[in-house]
């Protein structure tokens, strides 16, 4: 038996970074329209751990109920070790605790979306101006290649961010006829590829807060009494009658998660659902509901409501690796706010509370850029990396191969290793050619784990490329001035006398110094350092594709889950293929996106496409 409660126009199952942009505006543009959003997670209403942007870390750190955790398989390619890969849990999703890394993808990673794989009005020349639509650029608000007056705001460190700096020049000077410098890493040119620069931040430069969807698109909007948010619900299954999407079915969160006995609840749209859950939420919603591939549902007691295979399919992410190295004390890195008791954190605090600056303002990444090999790299990437290059990047001079940056902290979580003075390199691969899946494993149970396999470094191309990138990361940290050399537990074991050993340092090797030079045992005591330590980077999305049907897609350009009617996904999950970037931005357009076409089809003014 279940609880039916009112009836709204809209109801968004799920309420993440893409569902508040969706809603915020549509609610914006109409606020006669009854909008329900259900969120599983928490609210994040002016919490400091949300707000302030170096709390980040120290969220993943606690086990706090702002992440679901989801467990999955590893195989010989993964050294066989179970992958932890976190999802956001709270209004907003990973906007309200991400890294806020301010990065935009290729152009032809959104014309590959339009092109490639067929969505009509998904192209980068109308996604871009959604890109805009949503942001306020304060480095410049006049810029042509960025908004000016949107809810979304973007800004660079204000100080505490000289190992950012560090790598630029140390990047920049040791390969001056190959790598230049930018003023805009994320402009969307081809300019912003191959050269150095600072990375911008979602963050307020002026108030030092965060940059999220929920508090920018949602919260602002507390007199309108018609749009419900209604947070710790967890979707079950949306209510369909015959073929049509007519509302959803959802428990106590609170109750559910320690398997108390819960109460169904059944809430009716009059016009629309909404799944905006996340790559892990939103098909595992839909196969619950009787939508997804028919061994699955039968296996897990489901009645099939329509045969879709593409559900839980093509699961993408970033295959995200940090180096970490020791740091001078001159250094101005993370570690304090990151690892720091209270009493060591307050000073900090203090500081945003009163100014909005300091420490706690900034995310600690600093410097980077989007880099592709040149023809003497391209062979020490052969043969595995030929294919992949020729038919995916040779032809795309806007598209990254790997993105690497600067981590002004040590972020692993080796026990033995003490507190102290240190930064990474983090790299990852732009575009991994290994893909994954997910699936229910309970047709009822909302909480039993998912059958989850991210497939990291099942393709030997992706496998090279970190390869490369570990090389390339290593010799930029050895030059900067702050490096005093590499914390051990975390690079490769290479064996014992090889010339690419590892361990402290009292300061940089000229910028000019040789090249390390790698044997083929180092090249494998790399390999098998990636395979042992490559995780995720914390950008789930692909499992609910935006694809032709016969091709393995779940939903149309539209938004609509084929099959059936009254129900669309607006989310990550709709990524057709990898972009070349942290994926918020991509959650964002997706959001924005979504209100202009589900506007237009159901007649509300006001939601423009740029």
């Amino acid at each position: 038996m279940s609880t039916e409660t009112a009836t709204y126009d809209i109801i968004f199952a799920g309420g993440g970074a893409a569902a508040c942009v969706t809603a915020g505006r549509l609610a914006e543009a109409d606020p006669s329209l009854k909008i329900l959003i259900l969120e599983a997670g928490p609210h994040t209403r002016e919490l400091h751990h949300h707000v302030q942007p170096g709390r980040y870390f120290s969220n993943l750190l606690l086990p706090r109920e702002v992440f679901s955790f989801h467990f999955g398989k590893g195989n010989k390619n993964t050294a066989d070790r179970t992958l932890l890969v976190p999802a956001g849990r709270a209004l907003g999703g990973g906007s309200s605790v991400n890294f806020v890394m301010y990065m935009r993808p290729a152009p032809s990673d959104y014309d590959d979306w339009e092109n490639v794989h067929g969505n009509k009005g998904w192209g980068s020349k109308d996604l871009i101006p959604l890109l805009k639509k949503a942001e306020t650029y304060q480095p410049s608000p006049n810029s042509p290649n960025h908004g000016s007056s949107g809810p979304l705001k973007i800004s660079f460190a204000q100080g505490h961010a000289n190992i950012g700096e560090d790598i630029v020049n140390a990047g920049h000077q040791s390969n001056k006829d190959i790598h230049g410098t930018t003023n805009d890493l994320n402009d969307m040119t081809v300019d912003s590829v191959n050269n150095w620069g600072r990375i911008q931040r979602f963050v307020d430069g002026n108030t030092g807060r965060r940059s999220d969807t929920a508090h920018h698109y949602i919260y602002n909007q507390d007199h309108n009494k018609n749009l419900t948010v209604l947070t710790r619900q967890k979707v079950v299954r949306v209510v369909f009658e015959g073929k049509r999407a007519v509302g959803v079915e959802y428990i106590n969160d609170e109750v559910g998660r320690v398997k108390g006995v819960t109460e169904k609840i059944v809430a009716k749209a009059s016009r629309l659902v909404v799944l905006s859950a996340g790559a892990f939420g939103s098909p595992s919603i839909l196969e619950r509901s009787g939508v997804g591939a028919s061994e699955v549902l039968k296996k897990n007691n489901v009645e099939q409501l329509v045969n879709l295979p593409g559900v839980g399919e093509h699961y993408m992410d970033h295959n995200m690796i940090f180096t970490p190295y020791h740091a001078s004390e001159e250094a101005e890195t993370m570690d304090t706010v990151f690892r720091g008791s209270q009493e060591e954190t307050e000073p900090h605090a203090q500081k945003w509370l009163k100014e909005g600056k300091g420490l706690l303002a900034n995310n600690g990444v600093d410097g980077g850029i989007k880099l592709r090999p040149n023809a003497e790299e391209l062979k020490t990437m052969s043969p595995e990396f030929d294919q992949r290059w020729a038919s995916y990047y040779a032809n795309a001079p806007d598209k990254p191969v790997m993105l690497m940056a600067t981590m002004a902290a040590y972020v692993g979580m080796n026990p033995a290793v003490p507190r102290g003075q240190y930064f990474s390199v983090a790299y990852f691969s732009a575009h991994p050619i290994s893909t994954g899946r997910l699936h229910i494993t309970s047709g009822s149970d909302a909480y039993s784990p998912l059958d989850f396999a991210p497939g990291f470094l099942d393709d030997i191309a992706d496998v090279a490329i970190l390869r490369w990138a570990y090389k390339r990361a290593r010799e930029v940290a050895r030059r900067m001035k702050h490096y005093r050399g590499e914390l051990e537990p975390g690079h490769p074991k290479f064996p014992q006398g090889s010339k690419a050993a590892v361990g402290p340092a009292k300061g940089p090797v000229a910028i000019d110094a040789p090249k390390i030079v790698y044997t083929e045992e180092d090249n494998q005591a790399i390999d098998d350092y990636h395979r042992q330590t490559v995780e995720t980077t914390w950008h789930s999305i692909g499992t609910c594709a935006m694809k032709p049907r016969e091709k393995g897609g779940v939903v149309d350009a539209k938004l609509n889950v084929y099959g059936v009617e009254g129900l669309k996904i607006a989310d990550c999950s709709i990524t057709p293929g990898n972009v070349a970037a942290n994926t918020y931005s991509t959650a964002v357009v997706i959001g924005e996106k979504a209100a202009v076409i589900i506007a237009a089809e159901l007649g509300i003014k006001g939601v423009t496409p740029a």
